[in-house]
């Protein structure tokens, strides 16, 4: 990968760094319709959890990693897999992390999952880099959202459109030849019309080495964004459009490594793995109308459509008899090699015949395969989300209180279409040989679809020192699924329905007991949408909190203890599971129960003229158990009651510290998270490291349009094992050093 085509604006730019340009805050009508929460002050309002993390906030590191911008947020946990947070696994409060898939993921309050309801795994992430703002939003306020409500709400805010003309450009250059490029210019003017022009270039050779390959591990990103508004100054009518374009190459894949050859060289990957691939292209538009009909009275309009196309190749499976039958080339096969050589025991099923040395060989590219022992399947989706979105805003006074109120309906549709190949090949002198391309169709020919209707109220009233905001959301879900035989011309299979209404109430509360402290309290019925597959009923909860909110000056505080109640949780076969199930399928866990606490400290120490010493904390404590016992299943395993779900680690804490002066500052991050179970069962093999990472950065202010900065992460260069799945152990990226300059013009 090259530095050029990054670095080819730069020089038309840097000359301009002379030019002097006032700060400018964003449009207000833009940030009312991208944002929920809007700023810290209002998140401090919430009758619940809320945090937002605002410009100057991502300014201080400038990360391009969601994964690294979301741990500050108390009960929030990430899964780590590819190091760059391309495909991030987030939980929220002890939902089920794997690809984002049961937490509602917004960008600019737009439901952005490729299809939220019929495939919610997150294939597809917004380019962090990009991004204004970052919001999560827990406990009742989320019902505002959905579909998915146990955990919360992630809403990413895309650059607004400034209220003045206006250039952002931001470079930088690091480790693993990594480059990056983000610029931007719009403006206003008088006569209402706005627009912004946006780009976001990203790439990397990757921080891991594959075996007897000249391939990279990196990634190639290239995101485009234009924004038109029109809102008179003196009209109650705007009009907004985004149209949002990108286009993804990585060299990632789902195997790792034994934990023999992970202790040994942790950033090596398997010369197996040398064609494994993903190639992805997203297409978004949203057109908002607002009508502000007077003061107290809002109304508005979204429609939106999202396009997602995706190719991942990757290794799948081993056999090493060489059946070339499709049937025999499972994922069970592939983690059994695995597991077999952590051992030193010997296979079951097919793969007995071979030692645990011979097995090593194989994985080292010292022993050759039989023709057709190696599955390497072209996973081909094609998704569409789209929908239209209503809203109101009405505030008005009733005798001594005050009301907020909102309502909403929402229809939307979406669906994932797969058409997947399974090729097989062989490894010879250490190099992969193609034998069979495979019939198209032989690893997945299916369409899966959604349709879902939405509706939810909610209002905020308060009177005296007491703040109420009830809520309730309704949802109305049709999913179907439709299987066909193998080969380019579709012949029906078979097909399956499910049909899913629920009601979804809940409440918050927030009692002022003095200017500086607050009660917050609150209680609703959580839901995550199932699947297609019949008999698998809905993932529902009743979650509570309860906790206070300090402030003093520069001096704040929180801490909220929930807890979600679980009558059945969710199960849900994908490949990045590693599970030995069908992909596509569900399974009910029955009941389960997650407890925990969140505390978020923040202190500036000297906030002088001439100085600032900001220190932050932020903990979460999370106690994730299934309730009951359930018995073998493709997807639990052997579950008994008081097992922990899997991925959800027990303690996390984030320390932050910064200095500030007149022209230059200073910031450290230091994040330590517990090791997890990757299976209930927490058995040999199934257990991950702890990790802490420390990371710094710097910036020196050359003039007000000018700025220099860098960036090390990973100085600890903790490299502990943070994944297990889908196929052995995966590290943490290794520490990196970036430096870079940001320019506004």
């Amino acid at each position: 990968m090259k530095a050029t085509s990054l670095l080819v604006l730069a020089p038309l730019l840097i000359h301009l760094s002379v030019v002097h340009a006032e700060e400018t805050k964003a449009d207000e009508k833009e940030l009312e319709q991208i944002t929920i929460i809007g700023s810290t002050e209002n998140a401090s309002q919430i009758t619940g959890s809320a945090h937002y993390i605002g410009p100057e906030d991502l300014a201080e590191f400038h990360y391009s990693d969601i994964q690294r911008i979301i741990r500050e947020v108390p009960g929030v946990s990430v899964q780590l897999e590819d190091g760059y947070g391309l495909r991030p696994n987030i939980s929220i409060r002890g939902v089920a992390s794997e690809r984002s898939g049961r937490i509602t993921l917004l960008e600019d309050n737009v439901l952005i999952a490729p299809a939220p309801y019929s495939a919610p795994s997150a294939y597809y992430f917004p380019t962090a880099g990009r991004m204004s703002a970052v919001e999560v939003v827990k406990g009742p306020a989320s019902i505002t959202q959905g579909p998915y409500t146990i955990g919360g709400v992630l809403n990413m805010s895309s650059t607004p459109i400034p209220d003045q003309q206006q250039g952002n450009l931001i470079v930088e250059a690091g480790t693993d030849a990594t480059y990056r490029v983000h610029a931007s210019f719009g403006g206003s003017n008088d006569s209402g019309f706005g627009y912004l022009l946006e780009t976001h270039q990203w790439q990397s050779d990757g921080f891991q080495d594959i075996d007897r390959s000249d391939n990279d591990t990196g990634l190639d990103i290239q995101d485009y964004t234009l924004k038109l508004a029109y809102a008179p100054a003196n009209s109650a009518h705007s009009l907004s459009l985004k149209l949002q374009s990108a286009k993804q190459n990585s060299n990632q894949s789902y195997l790792g490594l034994t934990d023999a050859d992970f202790d040994n060289d942790s950033l090596r990957r398997y010369g197996l793995s040398a064609l494994d691939t993903i190639s992805t292209d997203h297409e978004q538009i949203i057109l908002r109308y607002q009508f502000k009909a007077s003061p107290d009275l809002k109304l508005s309009a979204t429609a939106y459509n999202n396009t997602h196309e995706r190719n991942w190749f990757k290794t799948e499976g081993i056999d090493l008899n060489g059946s070339v039958s499709a049937q025999d080339f499972d994922r069970t096969s592939w983690s059994n090699v695995i597991l077999a050589v952590n051992t030193g025991s010997s296979l079951s099923r097919d793969n007995d015949n071979f030692s645990a040395a011979e097995l090593q060989a194989i994985l080292d590219g010292t022993l050759d395969t039989a023709a057709g022992s190696l599955q390497l399947r072209s996973n081909a989706r094609e998704y569409y989300s789209r929908g239209l979105q209503l809203g109101l805003d009405w505030s008005t006074t009733i005798g001594s209180s005050s009301h907020s109120f909102e309502a909403g309906i929402r229809y939307h549709e979406d669906e994932e279409d797969r058409l997947q190949r399974n090729s097989s090949y062989q490894q010879l002198g250490g190099e992969l040989i193609l034998n069979d391309l495979g019939e198209l169709g032989n690893a997945g020919n299916r369409v899966q679809q959604a349709e879902a209707i939405a509706l939810h109220i909610y209002d905020r009233i308060e009177f005296g020192q007491w703040t109420l905001t009830p809520g309730l959301r309704y949802e109305a879900i049709d999913q179907q699924r439709t299987r066909y035989n193998d080969g380019a011309q579709r012949t029906f299979r078979d097909s399956r329905n499910n049909k899913t209404t629920v009601l979804l109430p809940g409440i918050g509360v927030l009692f002022a007991v003095n200017d500086t402290l607050g009660i917050v309290a609150g209680a609703h019925k959580g839901f995550t949408a199932p699947s297609n597959s019949p008999g698998v009923r809905e993932e529902e909860a009743i979650n509570f909190e309860f906790g206070f909110r300090f402030q003093d000056g520069d001096l704040q505080a929180e801490a909220i203890v929930f807890i979600s109640d679980y009558d059945n949780l969710l199960g849900e076969c994908t490949s990045s599971s590693g599970n030995d199930c069908e992909i596509g399928e569900a399974f009910n866990g029955d009941a389960a129960t997650v407890r925990g606490l969140e505390v978020v400290l923040s202190h500036d120490l000297a906030h002088t003229v001439d100085y600032r010493l900001p220190l932050s904390l932020n903990y979460t404590y999370i106690d994730a158990q299934f309730d009951t016992d359930i018995a073998d299943t493709d997807f639990f395993g052997n579950v008994s009651n008081g097992d922990p779900i899997p991925y959800i680690p027990e303690n996390q804490l984030q320390l932050s510290a910064g200095l500030e002066m007149n022209n230059w500052s200073a910031f450290a991050n230091l994040n330590y998270v517990d090791e997890v179970c990757t299976m209930a069962s927490c058995a040999a093999f199934e257990v991950t490291d702890s990790l802490l990472t420390l990371d710094i950065s710097g910036r020196y202010q050359l003039n007000d349009s000018l700025s220099l900065f860098a960036r090390a992460e990973n100085l600890t260069g903790d490299d502990g094992i943070v994944a297990r799945q889908p196929y052995g152990a995966r590290p943490a990226k290794d520490t990196s050093v970036t430096l870079g300059f940001a320019l506004t013009f």
